[in-house]
């Protein structure tokens, strides 16, 4: 007789999770999921590509010396700015490394890159910009390197320089959306098997829309989302998602799935009449 599985079913087992991270960032927060008795769908509403012009990222790079800090600002930051920085004898060890986010900061110790400034509760550019070494009175007259995607949120780089630091970015890799099929992503929305979507940026979230069509829009606009912040909460709501978002506390992996196990639990809880 074959062996019966008597592990009791994960939070959220028969849950269609829809996990819209770039493929090479989309693993772990997957296996997270199945651990916990979803099924996936993967759909990466962005690609990560090399920057347009290398030239003057390079030209950049060759002048780290004479800065005091470097910002990564994501993981994709770490992942690619290491293929550049190589090129050029890896960080200087007098420079501070700082990085925005929990999942930023394990990718620098990976590469054996310990940062020396990481927010200790909110992981986002505004807990960065609390701490002590980036008020104005420590900051001031310091050159900052920020690595990052093309394009992005200036808030970090604005309130740096209003603060007196010289502040320069090094883009080391571009964001894109992805050609790939959208039935991959429209086949179980028809069947309805996906009951939430995970969506980690703006950018993401708008190139979901995209990518399904107009058709296909209404699906998605009825479908809960779990997002990562209540900035990207209230975009969904302007862009026309008429489910109230999932909110989860962090951006981390872990944190995505503990938020998305308590929704699912209230849901259940709901049906079976508990208040």
């Amino acid at each position: 007789m074959a062996d019966v599985d008597e592990r009791p079913p994960g939070p959220l087992a028969q849950t269609g999770v829809v996990v819209t991270r770039p493929a090479n960032q989309a693993a772990h927060l997957s296996a997270l999921l199945e651990a916990a008795g979803a099924r996936v769908f993967r759909f990466p509403a962005i690609a990560i590509v090399p920057p347009r012009d290398t030239d003057r990222l390079e030209a950049v790079l060759d002048r780290l010396a004479q800065f005091q800090i470097a910002v990564f600002v994501s993981a994709n930051a770490v992942d690619w700015g290491e293929r550049y920085l190589d090129m050029f004898g890896g960080l200087p060890a007098s420079l501070k490394v700082a990085a925005v986010g929990r999942g930023t900061a394990s990718a620098l110790q990976e590469r054996g890159l310990a940062p020396d400034l990481v927010p200790a509760e909110r992981y986002d550019t505004e807990a960065l910009l609390a701490l002590p070494e980036f008020q104005e009175s420590a900051v001031s007259g310091q050159r900052v390197l920020i690595l990052r995607g093309e394009g992005g949120r200036e808030l970090l780089a604005d309130t740096l320089y209003a603060r007196g630091a010289e502040v320069e970015y090094a883009e080391v890799y571009r964001r894109v959306r992805p050609g790939i099929d959208p039935g991959k992503l429209l086949e179980p929305l028809a069947k309805g098997e996906v009951d939430v979507i995970i969506v980690t940026s703006g950018e993401g979230l708008r190139n979901l829309l995209d990518m399904v069509g107009d058709a296909a829009r209404q699906w998605l606009y009825h479908t809960p989302l779990l997002v990562v912040s209540e900035r990207l909460a209230d975009l969904a709501r302007s862009m026309g998602f008429r489910v109230a978002p999932i909110v989860a506390a962090r951006a981390g992996d872990e944190e995505l799935v503990e938020a998305l196990s308590r929704w699912r639990c209230a849901r259940a809880d709901v049906v079976r009449g508990i208040p």
